[in-house]
Order: structure tokens, then sequence, then C-alpha cells
């Protein structure tokens, strides 16, 4: 079992910057690979940026790409997602998701709760 928590979300105005984190329970996080997805109102949920389990290959929806970027510390079973350049369609609730062993775009076996990230024009 993995519990997933984030945080850092907020209000941010447009071209701003944000750092997420995700902290995970468990001795095992080193073994799976890390998602960041959001999802808008009215929307359906959308891949962001994901992580491989040694980190060493990431990635992005090209909607994020050279404004955002996913990395993970494995000694502190965390997980972050800088955010730069930030625009009013990057407003979302952030989930991070855990799947066990090769990375996925959909496919996530624990997810955590969320964090609101709103960006203001």
């Amino acid at each position: 079992q993995v519990q997933l928590v984030e945080s850092g979300g907020g209000l941010v105005q447009a071209g701003g910057s944000l750092r997420l984190s995700c902290a995970a329970s468990g001795r095992t996080f080193s073994s799976y690979a890390m998602g960041w997805l959001r999802q808008a109102p009215g929307k359906e949920r959308e891949f962001v940026a994901g992580i491989s389990w040694s980190g060493g290959s990431t990635y992005y929806v090209d909607s994020v790409k050279g404004r955002f970027t996913i990395s993970r510390d494995n000694a502190k079973n965390t997980v972050y997602l800088q955010m730069n350049s930030l625009k009013p369609e990057d407003t979302a609730v952030y989930y991070c998701a855990a799947r066990a062993g090769y990375f996925d775009y959909d496919e996530y076996d624990y997810w955590g709760q969320g964090t609101q990230v709103t960006v203001s024009s």
C-alpha cells in the first residue's frame, strides 16, 4: 500500500511559478513510476508529466513541455512538479499517482487526494 499526499498548490498570476510536491509512504517508493495528472472543471482528467522509477526517463504532455519539470528524490520518497510560466489554462486540480514498475500514461495503482492550482489572468 502506498499513500500519496500532494502539497504546494495555490493561486498564482499568469507567468508565475509553483512547485508541487508529492510525499509517498512506504519503503518501495523507488520501485514506482510516478505521474502528475490534472482535471479542470468540466473536463476529463489528463496526463501532465511522468517519471520512471529511476528518474532516468521523463514524459510530458505537449502543452507543458518547456514549462514544467518533473523530478523525484527517492531518498525522500518525494516527487516534484516545477511549474513555470503558468497560464490560466493550467488551472486544475493536480493529482499525484504511482504505478508499480514501468511508466504508463494512464494506468496507476495509487492516487493522492489532489491539490488545487489556480492561475489568474
